[in-house]
């Protein structure tokens, strides 16, 4: 992120995307010194002076009217969840210098009613930056069955969906369209760093993946963002085989607090058999032995 923050590397990088061709306007073969846009051009797109767009983008203007950044919006072709993205940015508080340790993240409840609710769905309780807060027994088995089962139970030890995407190469194997998943991961962790800009942890977690994986620093510089709700994605599981299932993540209201994602398959298919395997396979076993004080028959 440059000293502007996090706004104006959004704003730099999507207008960079657009070239001139793209929104109609005329370049008469003329060499340009940087691609996509200039400040003035768009600008001149969003019907507001380059001088204040200029303050806009450099991170100087924080009262920008809604009107005003819907055409900013509608000028670089935002997408609805790029638009909220961008109202989010422009209206984040700037960066503190002191920002405190955020506090441990833990499973609500509800949310642990929930989960129970699903017992043979798998699915997954993370935290806001990916972090496994709890999972069923299906649900470890499905995405990380290479994992402990108990370690999100200790913060010290939580796995983290981010970092196993990208790091981890049984993960990596799991999905036969893995950009994809790589992409949605990446595009929420745009949506959550627009929401906290402050969170150490979060701007930890990413430092340490743009370091270690040049595959998520090039799918982070390009600002793309991507609210994945619902997606659907071709497994290649080491005990049930190939799947396709469904991944839905259902937030907390404005996604300040714990999701729960399910992975769920059409009913009837082959995939919806294989999960139903799963399901039996990472069954608690019940215990053979006797109960105590029971009586043994006897011929």
């Amino acid at each position: 992120m440059n000293e502007h923050g996090h706004l104006a590397d959004f704003l730099q990088a999507r207008r960079s995307q657009l070239r001139p061709q793209d929104v109609g306007l005329e370049t008469y073969g003329e060499r340009r010194r940087v691609p996509g846009l200039r400040r003035e051009e768009l600008a001149m797109l969003a019907g507001i002076s380059a001088p204040y767009y200029t303050r806009l983008e450099q991170g100087q203007s924080r009262n920008a009217s809604r009107e005003v950044l819907d055409a900013v919006a509608s000028a670089l072709r935002l997408d609805e969840s790029e638009r909220a993205h961008l109202h989010t940015l422009a209206r984040a508080p700037r960066r503190s210098r002191a920002a405190g340790r955020p506090p441990v993240e833990r499973v609500t409840p509800a949310m642990s009613a929930l989960l129970a609710a699903v017992e043979g769905t798998p699915a997954v309780v993370l935290g806001r930056r990916s972090d496994v807060l709890a999972w069923n027994r299906p649900g470890h088995g499905l995405f990380a069955g290479h994992l402990d089962r108990d370690s999100p139970d200790d913060p010290g030890r939580r796995p983290n969906m981010a970092r196993l995407v990208f790091l981890d190469a049984h993960t990596r194997d799991l999905y036969t369209d893995w950009p994809a998943k790589a992409r949605a991961v990446v595009g929420n962790l745009r949506l959550t760093a627009g929401r906290f800009p402050n969170d150490p942890l979060l701007a930890g977690l990413i430092g340490e993946l743009t370091m270690r994986s040049t595959e998520f620093a090039t799918m982070w510089a390009d600002h793309r963002i991507l609210a994945c709700d619902v997606a659907d994605y071709e497994m290649r599981h080491p005990l049930v085989g190939t799947l396709a299932v469904t991944q839905q993540t259902l937030q907390s209201p404005q996604g300040s607090g714990p999701s729960l994602v399910v992975a769920t398959a059409a009913p009837g298919s082959p995939s919806a058999t294989a999960l139903t395997l799963l399901a039996h396979t990472t069954a608690p076993r019940k215990s053979t032995q006797p109960r105590p004080g029971a009586a043994t028959r006897t011929s």
